[in-house]
């Protein structure tokens, strides 16, 4: 029985690791072969609008951007006494350090949420929905959603921890928004080599329209408690106007787990 469930995870594992590769919603290819698309002249980014389907993209030229299992790849989060201590406990499967039936993984053996910022880690795509008083992203795994209050309001003095935690957002200017994120639990990893985090975990992210159909994302990380400073790396996304979001689900999709 073992045996077969540990075949079954690896099997799975193979289907996640294509990374960048399905169908959207009209078969049209995903990923590897839609990014090697021919590239063409983009037009001007449109002022204070991030509406559409976003997919992770190629990075500039000589720019590292998260990949595989590490925010940067080749460097070390700079973890805290306390963080280094944590991180002892975790055993990471997508970093190739522990297999299947030996890690713990949440998203990969309880189906948790991956939470923020890991959700970008899943090689879907995610949608942004603007409205006058909330910007909304849609994740096509899990349709996990973020809610960024743009009316104003503050971020809370003493948020409930919540998975996707509590966000408020602002423009910088016309091609950059702004998004401060509080208030997430600590049953989630940083990224998907078990980096963990404490319920003071902070993170800002930086959408900036770079023109119409590129995007980019810096992320910096802040948590006084896990981190000895903040962290920042960056993001890369395409715009895809022809897909639609499907359906993409961590309960018994893709996975086969003992009892399911």
């Amino acid at each position: 029985m073992r045996h077969n469930w540990v075949r079954a995870t690896a099997a799975a594992a193979a289907v996640l690791a294509l990374t960048w590769v399905g169908l959207d919603a009209q078969g049209r290819g995903r990923g590897a072969g839609a990014a090697a698309a021919p590239a063409k002249p983009s037009q001007p980014a449109p002022k204070r609008d991030l509406t559409g389907v976003w997919m992770k993209g190629a990075a500039p030229q000589g720019v590292k951007q998260f990949d595989g299992s590490a925010w940067t790849p080749g460097v070390q989060p700079p973890l805290s006494e306390w963080g280094l201590e944590q991180r002892k406990a975790s055993k990471a499967n997508n970093s190739g350090d522990f297999q299947l039936d030996e890690t713990n993984d949440p998203v990969l053996t309880k189906c948790y949420p991956p939470g923020v910022p890991r959700v970008y880690f899943h090689p879907y795509p995610f949608e942004i929905i603007q409205t006058p008083k909330s910007v909304l992203q849609v994740f096509e795994y899990d349709h996990f959603m973020r809610r960024f209050w743009s009316d104003g309001r503050a971020l809370p003095q003493d948020p409930d921890l919540l998975w996707m935690g509590t966000s408020v957002g602002k423009w910088l200017d016309d091609t950059t928004f702004e998004v401060v994120t509080v208030g997430l639990n600590t049953k989630t990893w940083i990224d998907r080599s078990g980096t963990p985090h404490s319920d003071q975990l902070k993170v800002t992210e930086r959408f900036h329209r770079m023109d119409f159909d590129h995007l980019q994302i810096e992320f910096t990380f802040e948590d006084p408690k896990a981190l000895a400073k903040p962290w920042i790396t960056k993001g890369f996304f395409e715009l895809r106007p022809g897909w639609e979001l499907g359906e993409i689900s961590c309960s018994g999709d893709y996975l086969s787990w003992p009892g399911a």
